[in-house]
């Protein structure tokens, strides 16, 4: 069993994730909490290491900021996307792309890093503990995680309000792989025992994606959109919502 590679799927992937409304969602609610991580670092260049990073969507932006950026992933095809998409930019000199797994990066980069994204990665790796607890060796005192994760809760709950009772008996297994589906959803309960065990604080927690799949009405995705991304907005820290998101956002720094 190995860690999942996107590279048979990479198109598909690069225009889904953020190709839709509700990557819209995702992309405006992760990019806002990436900001606050900018207002609370040093003014100053940032070095950034975007783990499992794929085209780098958010991490290209931080680049465009001036801060330098290192891109690892698996995926060759992901990595050459990025490479294309920087091909023009005067900014692409901030990025350095590795094309290796999570797990090997000590072979290839040295130092800390001031930010650090894990953005939909651990619930793709068949050692998602190990791994997430690995990368915090990389991270400079005072720096910044953001670690974001596909939420088991979130999945569950929109299988029993969908009426897929046998489905949540048969605790979730898929008699096939749906490509873009996670095959190891985490749990936030599970991850704040990880964290613990490396002496690592969340200062802040954000559902992403907390309404979108469980409106009734399927059609206001797009008809009521901009009324649904400010009601996102305006619920997705508070409880009980912001543990139903499809997703959950941690922004993590050392004790």
């Amino acid at each position: 069993m190995s860690d999942h590679n996107f590279d048979s799927i990479a198109q598909k992937f690069i225009d889904n994730i953020y190709g839709s409304n509700k990557g819209k969602i995702r992309e405006v609610v992760v990019w806002n909490e990436l900001l606050k991580c900018l207002a609370l670092l040093p003014d100053k260049k940032l070095r950034i290491l975007d783990a499992g990073g794929g085209f780098g969507f958010f991490s290209q932006r931080l680049a465009k900021l001036g801060h330098q950026v290192v891109i690892c992933d698996i995926s060759q095809i992901l990595l050459d996307e990025a490479k294309a998409q920087l091909a023009d930019k005067d900014y692409q000199k901030n990025v350095t792309l590795l094309h290796c797994p999570i797990q090997d990066l000590p072979n290839y980069i040295e130092g800390q890093f001031d930010l650090i994204l894990n953005h939909a990665v651990l619930e793709w790796l068949v050692a998602p503990k190990q791994t997430l607890q690995g990368l915090f060796s990389f991270l400079a005192p005072q720096g910044l995680f953001s670690l974001m994760f596909y939420n088991i809760d979130g999945q569950r709950f929109q299988n029993l309000v969908s009426g897929n009772f046998e489905f949540v008996a048969n605790g979730m297994k898929r008699k096939k792989v749906v490509r873009l589906t996670p095959t190891n959803p985490i749990s936030e309960k599970d991850v704040r025992i990880w964290l613990g065990e490396s002496n690592m604080q969340i200062i802040e927690k954000t559902g992403v994606r907390i309404l979108h799949d469980y409106l009734k009405e399927s059609s206001h995705c797009q008809d009521k959109f901009e009324q649904l991304l400010s009601m996102e907005q305006k619920f997705n820290q508070q409880e009980p919502y912001a543990s139903l998101g499809r997703y959950t956002h941690l922004t993590i720094q050392a004790q």
